[in-house]
């Protein structure tokens, strides 16, 4: 700091705590000069001053106080905590506020609490299991893979269900952005690096929602990343090394003996064969067993040998932060790589930021936030019945086949199904993401409670994607190889302008009134290409294919405007709070004359701890009644789909024609929710018990539907705004500090979330009756939650006669064999958790540590996706595809009982229904570390404080339903699939500061 001195004399003493004890850095200046000094180790301090000056002592999170200069050189000064900054401040939509002054309901998480997961490198799947209410179920287990949130339960039934995600105050464009239906889900969420973000605030109501307009419906992340604090220059450096497999093991495949045994049965039960050693000498005559045979009956296990055992992941960064009186910065480079755990998929992360604040002057400021990422994914096949898939060989590969010649080349046998092993090595499916996010904003404090600031934000994404199949063996030997390149580059710019009052009206009433007005858009450019025919090994580009097959690109863009009033209350001393809130929002996805739309919400917030009658209970320090009401929107839907559109994409006869496509309706406006939310946050024994409860009843209106239409209109059905659901349920959260002393530590925690979905209204027919949405599996009606299981009832298998049965109402009583007699019934609720919780754990002593988080999920039901081919007595899995080991628990004469019924050789339809429907409740240890903290042990050789660590993530997992094989955690679409399970871990960590 530099010190100008005065004429005068020296004033001297000491500063120090509430307990007596000598504070070093405090600062003291003398007011209105740039006269001042701070604080030694011991808090004394000399500065020199004039008599009637008046000196300024200040320190973070201690009141600021005054002295007076008087005839006396020694000024001795004791300070005292500032409850109102050492109180949490929560950012709630555009503005921050204490903890006790937030009407609705958040939920809080440091940096501490988002890097215990390294399971994915993406930041949004450390949220499962710590907030209530919020549902996190992985797409894939494929590293860079994008996660589904839900929070408070499903609020549209064909528009978005995913939450906004805001980072430094500006909402982002996030989730997968993989062009291809086929391979990996891409996340471009996984370009940041949660070593950069400083916290994350989950808002769930209406009071905090309602300000984002019409993209508030299902919640909001707020993402705040780190900057620079004031004082010299900190480093810190990060490191994890790891291994990972996959966290559960998932169903056996049957053995090539098995097939052999099952195939023989199948032959016998149909009547081919008077025996089944007939049968099965039969099929030893056959060239596919014979071979086999004469080999000495090897079993080729494709599931072991896609496996990518031990992956290994690792991480580095390295920070560095500080600042002065004037300015401050952090910056940061990080390095991720990830292998998968089936072989052929990986991730890789460079990311860097720089982030720096400084005053421009006295009373203006710029702030520019900045991330770079470059992000490389390996993908596959995985997103469907792709049988080039490695993850697709345990399910459809027959064991009869091999993966290795005995020279050890990969086995090249025919059919419709390659080798994986070939296909991982010599095809290429690679996706690349480079993105860039900035944001900068000058502020102007024009005093007297007023500031103005202006923000710019730039979010470019430049994603690439390249496929190649080669021309020897495998899906390209047709083409003699083909090869796809596809670009897109993606831009969203928001330009914000926000005017801030802060003013008191005497001395009980604070105001915060804020004014903002935003504009946002978003521009995506799209350019793909595809060929065919390579003549010679070794090309990869589409300029070397010998039949260039397509071209396409297209431009898309849509635009935001929206202003913004808000004003907060807080009254006596923060006992009353209110907050209002209104939003006056446009989006281009509507037609001009139904464009705008207004968001609103208001909520009052009761801290009871600050009446007279309560103040004096020492065990309450904190009691807080909140309630909120608003309402928000949703228009995450289609563009231009209040236009009647016309498609150029046409040859006739050889010339470019139109065809009508989109049958279009100007009247098409948002989707709106109505939000209630009831709760009470209290803190008790000086903050040794805290936590909340809270209720909520979402309802859902004008949802975005395709209805049908009448076939004559030359159309099948149009977009309308028609149809209502409602979400509510209980959330609670609960931490406690068992023991809190100097050396030794114990805290547990925990949250629950419960939520009940109903649809209430649906579209009706010409007759008045309700068009129901039915599937195979599913049904949305009124009474019913969204996507409803509905399918034929299973009665089991007819001990006599080995044949399956079903309930012929749906229910029971009366069983049939033949399955399309069978009614479709109820079969519970749908995919979505009803009941979610997490619990942690945390203890610490003398440096050492141990923390433990869980998460639970239960009251929905998992559909078995593939079963026709895997997991049924038919042909599929002996003959054409690969069964399951479940198949031999299998009736074989009568009077078995068994749970799947007799084997047949013949290919049977599809046949859906209960006996495939799981009850989907499961727990799993989510994170273990075990670690040290060096403190300032370390001092003398520079580090300031140091930590290891060992961690394990998903150790451990279990599933209620013993007949689910496959792992619990599937998407929110609830069915199992072909894709890379979940995954764990164990890696060892290094964290030094110095």
């Amino acid at each position: 700091m530099q010190l100008t001195f005065a004429q005068g004399k020296t004033i001297s003493g000491t500063v120090s705590d509430q307990s007596g004890m000598p504070l070093p850095g405090v600062n003291i200046i003398v007011k209105n000069t740039t006269n001042g000094t701070q604080t030694d180790f011991d808090g004394n301090y000399s500065i020199t001053a004039n008599v009637g000056d008046i000196l300024v002592f200040s320190y973070v999170g201690l009141k600021t106080l005054e002295r007076t200069v008087g005839t006396s050189n020694t000024i001795n000064v004791t300070m005292e905590e500032d409850a109102s900054v050492l109180e949490e401040v929560v950012v709630v939509g555009y503005s921050t506020f204490r903890k006790s002054e937030v009407t609705g309901s958040t939920v809080k998480l440091g940096s501490e609490k988002l890097t215990d997961v390294v399971v994915a490198p993406s930041v949004d799947q450390a949220l499962q299991g710590k907030v209530a209410g919020l549902t996190v179920s992985s797409n894939s287990g494929t590293p860079g893979s994008t996660s589904q949130i839900r929070i408070r339960g499903i609020s549209s039934i064909t528009a978005g269900n995913e939450p906004l995600y805001v980072i430094d105050g500006v909402p982002m464009s996030n989730g997968n952005i993989n062009t291809s239906g086929a391979t990996s889900f891409f996340s471009n969420l996984a370009a940041f690096d949660s070593n950069n973000i400083e916290s994350i605030t989950v808002l769930k109501d209406a009071s905090a929602t309602a300000q984002y307009g019409a993209r508030g419906s299902n919640g909001v992340i707020l993402i705040t990343t780190k900057s620079g604090k004031q004082g010299k220059t900190k480093f810190t450096f990060s490191s994890s090394y790891g291994v990972q497999n996959d966290a559960v093991d998932g169903p056996e495949p049957l053995t090539a003996a098995h097939r052999l045994e099952l195939a023989s049965e199948a032959y016998f039960n149909d009547g081919f064969f008077a025996t089944k050693a007939d049968a099965e000498a039969y099929l030893l005559g056959t060239s596919t067993y014979s071979s086999w045979d004469a080999a000495g009956r090897p079993e080729g296990n494709w599931k072991e040998v896609i496996k990518n055992k031990d992956a290994v992941v690792e991480n580095y960064s390295l920070s560095a932060s500080g600042g002065n009186e004037n300015s401050s910065f952090y910056t940061q480079l990080g390095y991720t790589s990830q292998e998968g755990t089936v072989i052929g998929s990986s991730f890789e992360r460079i990311n860097g930021a720089i982030n720096f604040s400084t005053n421009l002057t006295d009373n203006l400021k710029l702030t520019s936030n900045n991330q770079a990422a470059y992000t490389y994914q390996d993908a596959f096949l995985e997103r469907s019945a792709y049988f080039e898939g490695a993850r697709s060989a345990p399910f459809f590969l027959s064991p009869l086949y091999q993966p290795y010649n005995d020279d050890g080349t990969f086995n090249e046998f025919g059919g419709s199904l390659p080798n994986p092993l070939y296909i991982t090595k010599y095809n290429i499916n690679d996706n690349r993401l480079a993105r860039i996010v900035s944001d900068s904003q000058l502020s102007w404090d024009l005093g007297n409670g007023l500031s103005l600031s202006s923000k710019f934000n730039v979010n470019y994404q430049v994603y690439n994607s390249r496929s190649y199949s080669n021309r020897n063996y495998g899906y390209g030997a047709a083409t003699s190889g083909d090869a796809g390149q596809y670009t897109r580059n993606t831009v969203d710019y928001t330009f914000q302008n926000q005017l801030n009052y802060s003013f008191d009206l005497g001395e009980n009433h604070s105001f915060d009134a804020m004014l903002l007005q935003e504009y946002s858009s978003n521009r995506r450019y799209f350019l793909g290409a595809y060929g065919e025919n390579f003549a010679d090994d070794g090309l990869f580009n589409l300029d070397s294919t010998g039949n260039p097959i397509s071209i396409n690109s297209n431009y898309t863009d849509f635009y935001l405007g929206a202003y913004l009033g808000t004003l907060h209350y807080s009254g006596f001393d923060g006992k009353y709070v209110l907050d209002l809130s209104y939003r006056y929002e446009g989006n281009s996805r509507f037609h001009p004359d139904e464009r705008w739309g207004s968001f609103w919400s208001v909520g009052g917030a009761w801290n009871l701890h600050k009446e007279n009658f309560i103040s004096d209970v020492n065990w309450i320090n904190n009691l807080k009644f909140r309630a909120s009401y608003g309402v928000t929107g949703n228009a995450n839907i289609g563009l231009n789909q209040y236009q009647s559109l016309f498609s150029y994409g046409v040859d006739y006869n050889g010339q470019g024609a139109q065809v009508v496509n989109t049958f279009g309706n100007n009247k098409l406006t948002w989707e709106k929710s109505n939000t209630l939310d009831l709760g009470i946050d209290f803190g008790l024994l000086d903050g040794s018990i805290s936590g909340s409860v809270s209720y909520f009843n979402r309802k859902s209106s004008d949802l975005l539907l395709n209805v049908p239409l009448s076939l004559t209109t030359g159309f099948s059905s149009q977009v309308q705004n028609i149809g209502e659901l409602t979400n509510k349920g209980f959330e609670v959260e609960l931490n406690v500090d068992v023991v809190r002393s100097e050396n030794f530590n114990l805290s547990i925690g925990g949250n629950i979330g419960t939520v009940d979905n109903e649809v209430t209204k649906l579209p009706l027919d010409p007759n008045g009756i309700e068009r129901t949405i039915t599937t195979t599996i599913t049904r949305i009606e009124t009474g019913h939650s969204v996507r409803a299981w509905y399918m034929p009832t299973w009665a089991g298998v007819n001990p006599t006669t080995g044949l399956e049965e079903y309930y012929i109402n749906g229910v029971d009583g009366a069983t049939t064999t033949d399955f399309n007699q069978a009614e479709a019934a109820w079969q519970g609720d749908n995919a979505v958790p009803t009941l979610t919780a997490g619990l942690n754990l945390h203890v610490d002593y003398k440096g050492f540590y141990l923390d433990a988080n869980g998460y639970y999920a239960g009251g929905h039901k998992i559909y078995e996706g593939w079963h026709r081919y895997t997991n049924q007595t038919n042909a599929y899995p002996i003959f054409a595809f690969q069964g399951l080991q479940s198949l031999l628990d299998r009736w074989q004469q009568p009077g078995d009982i068994a749970r799947n019924g007799k084997f047949t050789s013949a290919f049977t339809p599809w046949q859906r229904h209960s006996k495939y429907l799981y009850d989907g409740e499961f727990m799993r240890l989510r994170s273990l570390t075990i670690g040290y903290d060096f403190k300032d042990k370390l001092e003398s050789i520079g580090l300031t404080n140091a930590q290891v660590y060992l961690r394990g993530n998903n150790l451990l997992t279990w599933v209620k339903d013993d007949n689910l094989k496959y792992d619990p955690e599937v998407d929110l679409g609830g069915q199992t699939g072909l894709e890379t399970p979940p995954i764990k871990s164990i890696s060892f960590g290094l964290t030094l500061n110095f």
